[in-house]
């Protein structure tokens, strides 16, 4: 684990250990388990958002509608000394992205409110004086962010165009007819997205208006799509992210580009600013609007596996600084400090996830909060005050004030559910795997936990594989410990928090080190008498799920196994799912490369799995298509092994519907009750 300097962050994270929640295994016969209902009433926040007199933070809260089924969101906001929660928008709409304008008068955020069949997302606005809220954009098919120009004056809206089916309709219904469905028209090279219909050339661009409802002005253009803008201070320019290389859907060539905000048809074409081979992202500019900040991929070729570094480049282009070279680390969300001295970003590093800081004269790299804690977001005030999200083994996230390094608690959201809750205990450790490689991970033991008792056990594998398990609450885990069950998670290799080498050694070579890894983490389990080598048990989502499979074709040591949102067959994927260009990065073409697509599919040993799986997925899941699943099952079906498929109706490769979210719950419990705790 990589280690920073901290003074000031240890006092901080003594007081977040202080806050962080319930102590867990404490044998408080008062308090009961955590159920699935629970985890339902266990509320979300993100966003925060300072506001510019630095006396409130405003934020999203996602909590669940039990009875109408469905995730609503609110926006709050609370003082600066935690004493005031306020909620600002009312319970009959959701309300996201809260963003104050930087005169203090408003806050604005993104809402689809009347009729949920009709209404679209627009921009609305609260004023600071008081009143309803008021819809500010007035956008035939809606708005995808935005964000106040410094001055106050100007909003930029992002809008994407009109689909041919948006345009069909717009028609009939202007006829008084009923609109007819329209073919997909495809000819692009990606031409799939999860979550999203089949890609066609409408596009994402910078709009800009200068008054309520007013009539957008289109700043940016072409077939293209741009993303994550970026005002510079003076109100002047708007940097943003966009792939405008030949064929945009063969790579992921992202470059910082800069736009007039002048509104002057003149100034409206976009000068680029990067010209790495890589993906250039997350800008966001210095105070005196010379220089921008961003996030940068030197070395593309590796895809997902290469570590994301800090960069800093002239606001007019040139040759850029790489600042985190040294680092191996990924980063995240850099801003510059009030001083424009330093600049400030997230740091994923080990299982942990950090806020740090990068001097600009030193090249030192600090860490104003570190710890067994997960940064999830973080908004600073021009007076050098930090809001945080951040989350431990047994908080949720929750918003804290980092001030003159001190950190403070702002909101107990979750605290009267935790306090009725006897939660498991988590253990952070580490172990060999087979060649000696340090791999890391969590052991999540029950409530009534008594040490000498070898217990049922579930090991649970992240998905991504880019990923990793950290110090942040996780329901899955908590859940299964709830039951009786001890939880093993880890960070095989693969995983993104300990290295570009770490990550790419899965690099065309899945299910051969992590296998070693997460095996590993189950030997050990086992071997300090936590686990019973009889009872065990493995699952997981997305690459869990593939992990998974690769798991019970090569292993016969477990009872059970739930296989989510997986893949086995690559090749049937190719064309199928969204990730043709990492694929073919990866694995080069199936058709040229047929022996190492097949190599590394777990198709191929499907008929080695002897253990009881239960296959689930999302029918409309373009990510990780349900096809996979059903071959999966398929395959296990014919060959006589214990297997049932749950497919779920109208859902992509995340489980959003709440219904679905509890009943996936109880379906782990029933399947590991049946196969893996046994009588």
């Amino acid at each position: 684990m990589m280690m920073g300097k901290i003074q000031a962050a240890m006092a901080a994270f003594t007081l977040v250990c202080a806050v962080a929640g319930p102590a867990a295994a404490d044998n408080d016969t008062s308090k009961r388990v955590l159920t699935t209902d629970d985890l339902l009433a266990i509320k979300s926040l993100s966003d925060p958002e300072f506001s510019p007199d630095g006396e409130w933070v405003a934020y999203s809260v996602d909590s669940i509608d039990v009875d109408a089924d469905e995730t609503s969101t609110q926006i709050f906001m609370v003082s600066k000394d935690g004493r005031e929660v306020v909620q600002l928008t009312a319970d009959d709409y959701s309300a996201s992205t809260p963003r104050w304008s930087p005169d203090g008068r408003y806050l604005g955020f993104l809402a689809a409110k009347g009729d949920p069949e009709e209404a679209k997302t627009q921009v609305w606005t609260l004023d600071r004086r008081g009143g309803e809220a008021k819809q500010y954009s007035a956008v035939d098919q809606g708005v995808n962010d935005f964000a106040w120009s410094p001055d106050s004056k100007k909003m930029l809206l992002m809008i994407t165009d009109k689909s041919a089916a948006q345009i069909a309709e717009d028609a009939a219904t202007e006829a008084g007819e009923e609109a007819k469905p329209l073919p997909f028209v495809i000819d692009r090279l990606q031409f799939k997205q999860d979550g999203v219909p089949y890609l066609d050339r409408s596009r994402t661009h910078i709009y800009l208006v200068d008054e309520r409802e007013a009539e957008p002005l289109q700043l940016t253009f072409g077939d293209f799509d741009d993303s994550q803008p970026a005002w510079s201070p003076d109100s002047s320019n708007i940097a943003f992210v966009s792939n405008r290389t030949a064929e945009p859907d063969s790579n992921e060539n992202s470059d910082i580009w800069v736009v007039s905000a002048a509104g002057d048809a003149k100034t409206r074409d976009a000068r680029k600013v990067t010209n790495n081979e890589g993906s250039d992202h997350s800008p966001a500019w210095s105070h005196d609007g010379k220089f921008i900040t961003y996030v940068t991929v030197t070395e593309p070729d590796l895809i997902w596996y290469a570590t994301n570094h800090l960069a800093l480049v002239a606001a007019s282009g040139g040759k850029p600084r790489i600042l985190t070279n040294d680092l191996d680390r990924n980063v995240g969300t850099p801003v510059f400090a009030p001083d424009d001295k330093s600049i400030l970003f997230s740091l994923e590093d080990s299982a942990e996830q950090h806020l740090a800081q990068f001097d600009l004269s030193s090249g030192e790299v600090n860490r104003p909060i570190e710890g067994n804690l997960a940064l999830q977001g973080f908004s600073q005030h021009e007076s050098g005050d930090i809001a945080v999200q951040l989350s431990t083994p047994h908080l949720p996230p929750e918003l804290f004030l980092l001030t003159a390094n001190q950190l403070s608690q702002l909101t107990r959201t979750n605290e009267a559910l935790l306090s009725e809750l006897q939660l498991a205990d988590v253990k952070n450790v580490q172990f060999a795997s087979k060649d000696g490689t340090e791999i890391e991970g969590f052991i999540f033991t029950p409530p009534d936990y008594r040490a000498g008792r070898r217990y049922p056990t579930i090991l649970r594998i992240h998905g991504g594989p880019v990923s990793q398990y950290d110090f942040s609450f996780n329901a899955d885990a908590q859940l299964l410990a709830a039951n009786g069950y001890v939880v093993v998670t880890s960070n095989p290799r693969g995983s993104s928090g300990y290295g570009q080498a770490f990550s790419a050694a899965l690099f065309a070579n899945w299910g051969v080190p992590d296998f070693e890894d997460v095996m590993a983490a189950v030997d050990y389990a086992i071997a300090e008498g936590y686990s019973d080598p009889d009872r065990l048990g493995v699952g997981g989502w997305s690459y869990g799920g593939i992990l998974t499979n690769y798991v019970i074709t090569k292993s016969d040591r477990f009872e059970g196994a739930i296989s989510g949102a997986s893949e086995v067959n690559y090749i049937a994927n190719y064309g199928h799912d969204h990730y043709q260009v990492a694929w073919e990065k990866e694995l080069g073409l199936p058709w040229e490369n047929k022996e190492l697509w097949e190599k590394i599919s777990p198709w191929e040993n499907v008929d080695k799995i002897v253990t009881p799986t239960l296959v689930m997925g999302g029918k409309e899941d373009w990510n990780v298509p349900i096809q996979n699943s059903e071959q999966l099952y398929q395959a296990l079906k014919r060959r006589g092994v214990d297997t049932q498929l749950v497919v779920y109706p109208d859902e992509a490769h995340g489980i959003s519907r709440p219904s679905f979210q509890k009943d996936r719950w109880e379906r782990y419990l029933a399947w590991y009750n049946d196969y893996v705790r046994g009588q």
